[in-house]
């Protein structure tokens, strides 16, 4: 507990101090857009409530708030479609499909965890488009939903799983992969800001750039080589290697998320503009980091 609260204590500083710098810098560089830093450093102190309450009290709150973290996100997700009358249906059984997947975590069965959206629902879902309904959209809106639990679902409900596939060290894993994640796309966007000329997906994110991605490799690895002892029970080869998997995952999947909303908001700017300061925004990375750091980590270590 004391060292807990010590870890607890440092971050708590840390991003004070990164709060009060990014206002001072924002004053002084008000041409330049930092909204989505705005946005990161939000999300983090958002996490880092969370995160208090389920290292200090019980994980069963940490997996509720990520629980209802999925609910928002795929909700957001789900509003940025054209839909018809007749996709209401197939997402109302989606949003049932989240606190199934959260009872398997909650009860610590982790096969039926593995294959529940991935298999059973991805099986399930078609039936409720079809009864009834006709096959006008059916692959758009069938296909369109299983994308939106696989990502906002599935990819986000291994966070809650740490602690549940390792009560010892699962918390302090989260942490790990939160703070890298965050960190990763901050040196990403800052670096791409003032740095970056050759941009990755021009259309979808101008922000993405090959600069960004190197530099943010480089700092994430270097940042991971210094706190994986802090926080995780890793040897120093697998904590330089995650901090490496980390930021290089994280990349595609904001990049993903960034491709996937121009797509689906093509010829509708306004709309897009205000999807900036929403979930998926900050939750985009974690999306690719959670579940390709849960099954690397468990693979190779038997603590998981």
């Amino acid at each position: 507990m004391r060292e807990t609260i010590w870890t607890l204590s440092i971050i708590f500083f840390i991003l004070l101090s990164i709060t009060i710098v990014f206002k001072i810098i924002t004053r002084l560089q008000s041409e330049k857009d930092f909204t989505t830093i705005q946005l990161r450093v939000k999300t983090w102190w958002g996490m880092f409530i969370i995160f208090c309450f389920a290292t200090l009290f019980n994980t069963t709150v940490s997996l509720i708030a990520i629980m209802v973290l999925c609910y928002f996100a795929l909700r957001e997700y789900f509003s940025m479609m054209k839909t018809r009358k007749s996709d209401r249906r197939i997402f109302l059984w989606a949003y049932v499909m989240i606190p199934l997947q959260f009872y398997w975590i909650y009860i610590g069965w982790y096969g039926m965890f593995i294959v529940f959206i991935p298999v059973y629902v991805f099986l399930f879902l078609p039936l409720p488009r079809i009864i009834g309904k006709g096959t006008v959209g059916f692959l758009r809106s069938v296909s369109f939903t299983q994308w939106g639990l696989i990502l906002m679902v599935f990819g986000l409900s291994h966070l809650a799983y740490f602690p549940v596939a390792t009560p010892e060290f699962g918390a302090n894993l989260v942490l790990y992969l939160i703070i890298l994640t965050q960190v990763n796309d901050v040196i990403q966007f800052v670096i791409s800001l003032y740095f970056g000329k050759r941009k990755v997906a021009p259309t979808a994110n101008p922000y993405i750039t090959w600069e960004g991605f190197i530099g943010a490799v480089v700092t994430t690895t270097v940042i991971s080589y210094f706190i994986y002892p802090l926080l995780t029970p890793l040897d120093v080869t697998f904590g330089i290697v995650s901090g490496i998997l980390i930021s290089v995952s994280g990349y595609f999947g904001s990049l993903t998320i960034s491709v996937l909303k121009r797509d689906l908001l093509i010829g509708n700017k306004d709309t897009l503009e205000r999807f900036k300061d929403r979930y998926l925004n900050r939750i985009d990375s974690l999306t690719y980091t959670a579940p390709v750091f849960f099954h690397v980590i468990r693979y190779f270590f038997d603590f998981m």
